[in-house]
């Protein structure tokens, strides 16, 4: 249980939440909703205690599972196995366990009852039967079995995340608090998690943009309204929200229509009663009714700010900008790309598929100069200037600020031009002196595409670009995608992503197979 009690939440000098006060008890379902910037991510980890509030107080009652927006904290020498293992402590009991197997070689007494102390703490923390449920747990979220003996290091931040929430899932946690838990996720394990979260009956709060998972899993919905610095609490589940809001909506303007006739009216009649001094009284009271009747409605919703979200006017290049010849990159003696060819014409597009752990990413790190292949060589190819969106935002230098991200990125930019490129994308005063690593997930993809617009890139090398992003920035975003004449490599599991996109050519991974586009490949972003 969660308890939260007067509590303000501050970035820096800006407050984004006053006074807020309301209590997660086991069986809340709570989906946790507001634009890009609200607040969701800081108040998330606010509960979670990473992240201590203003004012008030949280009180946290029995273990608290929390999944933050960025995984990539764990020790990255640790097995998958161990990793998700250790939520219960399992992981030290079945090291133990191992150990006392292998002195049992010598035949003594103490051995034997070492081996008998250490299989009675083992089974004591689960045994054989919870080792089963952590496996059907990482297969459920799309961990293949060849990945459990893999240290967290040698894998993609995708990867990395899927094991983070595994072993959250696996620890059977009172309260679970989950930030955008779908992302990396294909279709398979979003409807294995939907299950699961289904039929989770303790606290749960998440934050998502996947509407179907929120309908599916909350009762309760927490609205975060940043022009007003509080929550909107609504104790219902997804849909009945929907409408609500919808009717609330029709029946402010039914109101403020209302009240605006009638204040027009009495302001009318104050007009003619002014210039008599017998009346002049009698009008002043009338003109502070008048206003009176205004000002005690509630405000009218206006609709939210977008960003207008452009990619970059691409320079003029050679027929084949990009290509790559026989690439091949493995981690931990596992081959993930194997001898991959291409050739990215001007103005083509093209959409990378493949199972999680393929080789996409990996393969967009390598074009883009991040990571070096094993064998095999990028050509670029005449006039070449690359855009890179990545995927975990590695792109991004937490330490700047948000200005200084862009004018790095930019440089080209006066100081005049970086303030306007950032209010186009939603970064509004104070928001340039903010440190990047204080963003949410959003901010990150928007500030990262800002740093693409003035890029004059003529590929772009896309990596689950509509990741954190609320619907209306979702909605943007492709728009941009769907115009950009320059050429696109695109990862992602979002199909309305490739529906923008229109696609010409298909990558298969881990095949390495190159071939025209055909709607039928959609069928394999399930997989």
């Amino acid at each position: 249980m969660i308890t939260v009690t007067g509590v303000d939440v501050r970035v820096g000098a800006r407050l984004l939440l006053s006074g807020i006060s309301f209590h997660v008890s086991p069986g809340d379902h709570v989906g946790l909703v507001g634009r890009n910037g609200a607040g969701k991510t800081t108040l998330l980890n606010t509960l979670a205690g990473t992240l201590t509030p203003a004012a008030g107080t949280v009180t946290r009652t029995g273990q608290v599972g929390h999944l933050p927006q960025d995984s990539r904290a764990a020790d990255p020498t640790v097995t998958v196995t161990d990793r998700i293992l250790s939520a219960r402590g399992l992981d030290r009991a079945v090291r133990a366990l191992r150990r006392a197997e292998e002195a049992m070689a010598d035949g003594s007494r103490r051995a034997m009852d070492a081996y008998v102390r250490a299989e009675a703490r083992f089974q004591a923390a689960g045994g054989y039967a919870a080792e089963a449920e952590a496996a059907r747990v990482a297969a459920g979220l799309g961990l293949p079995a060849h990945l459990t003996d893999r240290p967290l290091g040698a894998l993609s931040g995708g990867q990395r995340r899927r094991v983070e929430l595994a072993r959250i899932l696996f620890a059977e946690h009172g309260t679970l608090l989950l930030d955008e838990p779908t992302n990396h996720l294909d279709a398979d394990a979003i409807t294995w998690l939907r299950t699961f979260l289904t039929n989770h009956h303790a606290g749960l709060v998440l934050i998502s943009h996947d509407t179907s998972l929120l309908d599916a899993t909350v009762n309760r919905v927490f609205h975060l309204d940043p022009r007003r610095a509080t929550i909107d609490v609504h104790n219902t589940g997804w849909q009945a929200y929907l409408a609500q809001r919808e009717t609330d909506e029709r029946r402010r303007t039914r109101e403020r229509a209302n009240a605006e006739r009638k204040a027009a009216a009495l302001r009318a009649q104050a007009e003619k009663m002014r210039a008599r001094v017998s009346t002049a009284v009698a009008a002043r009271n009338m003109d502070r009714r008048a206003e009176r009747m205004l000002a005690d409605l509630e405000p009218a919703r206006r609709a939210d700010k977008v960003a207008r979200f452009r990619l970059p006017e691409p320079e003029p290049c050679g027929r084949i900008p990009l290509g790559a010849v026989s690439l091949t990159k493995s981690y931990s003696g596992r081959q993930v790309l194997r001898g991959v060819d291409l050739a990215v014409e001007r103005g083509s597009r093209m959409v990378v598929l493949g199972p999680n752990g393929a080789g996409k990413t990996t393969l967009l790190r390598i074009l883009a100069g991040q990571d070096e292949p094993d064998g095999g060589r990028v050509v670029h190819g005449h006039g070449l200037r690359l855009g890179y969106l990545a995927q975990e935002h590695e792109t991004l230098d937490a330490d700047l600020t948000v200005g200084a991200q862009l004018a790095s990125a930019a440089p080209h930019l006066g100081h005049g031009e970086v303030r306007r490129v950032l209010g186009s994308f939603l970064f509004t005063g104070d928001d340039a002196d903010k440190p990047v690593g204080a963003l949410s997930g959003g901010e990150k993809t928007r500030l990262a595409l800002a740093g693409l617009v003035h890029s004059g890139a003529n590929v772009l090398l896309l990596d689950e670009p509509t990741n954190n992003l609320d619907p209306a920035s979702r909605a943007e975003v492709l728009g941009a995608v769907g115009t950009y004449p320059g050429a696109i490599l695109l990862v992602t599991h979002d199909e309305g992503a490739v529906e923008a996109l229109r696609p010409d050519r298909v990558l298969l991974l881990p095949e390495s197979e190159e071939d025209l586009w055909s709607e039928d490949y959609l069928d394999l972003m399930a997989g």
